[in-house]
């Protein structure tokens, strides 16, 4: 299963030193359970996106997964790959970048000659192969339709896919340089959030069970976070899941607000029975 991680400080920027795939000595192992990319999108001081990431297993490049990343931003996102639609190539590994904003997905949506239907002129916005690239071209072409409305977009993108196209599940962390959005649907995989008060005298220090992504900020011993994850990351008691259809957003004040926006199952749901060989395997829980 691939490995979603998403953080925002705002409105504080904050140094954060990220590891891609921790546990160095079961790195191996690790790496051939998530093989397929790494990546970590941050924004710059004058709200560029910069994303970094390789697409080779970890295994083949363990610099890169296992390098300190040190980076500052307002949010953050991470992402361990398992392929499930397209090769290992840099326009397939997640995060991507469109429109100013970072997006990573953890599921499979299927029927993408319909997507591509439905996306029309911006299906040019598309490089890789993916399914989740182009879910992210359906969220900006409806964030457009709304007026640069974010939620509004994602909503509509989402309830769209739910109702046309057969879908295993659609969790999303998306990023603007100053705000963060989480979607968990359906009940497939778990997406937890914590909001993090500021605990004197501790920093930030999260990492997976799975042994992946780690992340470390002394500042935030001092400022508050929010923190979405496809795992708990630590022994605290309040990480919460979120629930099926849920759509989280963070403001740019650190303000928390959620709703359901998908109350029902999708129209075509799929299992893993229904899953091809690599797709499956890139959806079991590990």
């Amino acid at each position: 299963m691939c490995r979603l991680f998403g953080m925002t400080s705002a409105p504080s920027r904050v140094t954060a030193t990220f590891w891609l795939l921790d546990a160095a000595d079961s790195l191996a192992v690790q790496s051939r359970r998530d093989p397929d990319g790494t990546g970590l999108g941050t924004f710059t001081a004058d709200g560029e996106p910069l994303v970094e990431k390789q697409p080779l297993p970890a295994y083949a490049d363990v610099s890169f997964a296992t390098e300190a990343r040190e980076r500052r931003s307002e949010t953050f996102v991470a992402h361990i790959r398992h392929a499930s639609t397209g090769g290992l190539a840099m326009v397939n590994t997640h995060p991507f970048s469109m429109s100013g904003r970072i997006f990573a997905h953890n599921g499979v949506i299927e029927d993408l000659p319909r997507l591509d239907e439905e996306l029309g002129p911006y299906r040019s916005a598309v490089a890789g192969e993916t399914d989740s690239e182009r879910f992210f071209a359906l969220i900006t072409k409806h964030i457009d339709g709304h007026g640069g409305d974010v939620t509004a977009g994602i909503t509509e993108a989402a309830h769209w896919v739910a109702e046309h196209l057969p879908i295993f599940a659609v969790n999303i962390v998306l990023t603007t340089p100053t705000e963060l959005w989480a979607l968990r649907y359906p009940d497939t995989h778990q997406l937890l959030v914590l909001s993090r008060a500021p605990d004197t005298g501790r920093h930030l220090e999260h990492a997976s069970l799975a042994g992946t992504v780690r992340v470390r900020s002394g500042e935030l011993a001092s400022a508050p976070a929010v923190v979405v994850a496809s795992e708990r990351m630590d022994e605290n008691p309040a990480w919460r899941p979120l629930a099926s259809g849920e759509l989280l957003h963070v403001d740019a004040e650190l303000n928390v607000d959620s709703s359901v926006i998908l109350d029902g199952p999708p129209a075509h749901p799929l299992t893993l029975a229904d899953l091809g060989a690599t797709a499956a395997a890139s959806q079991a829980s590990r």
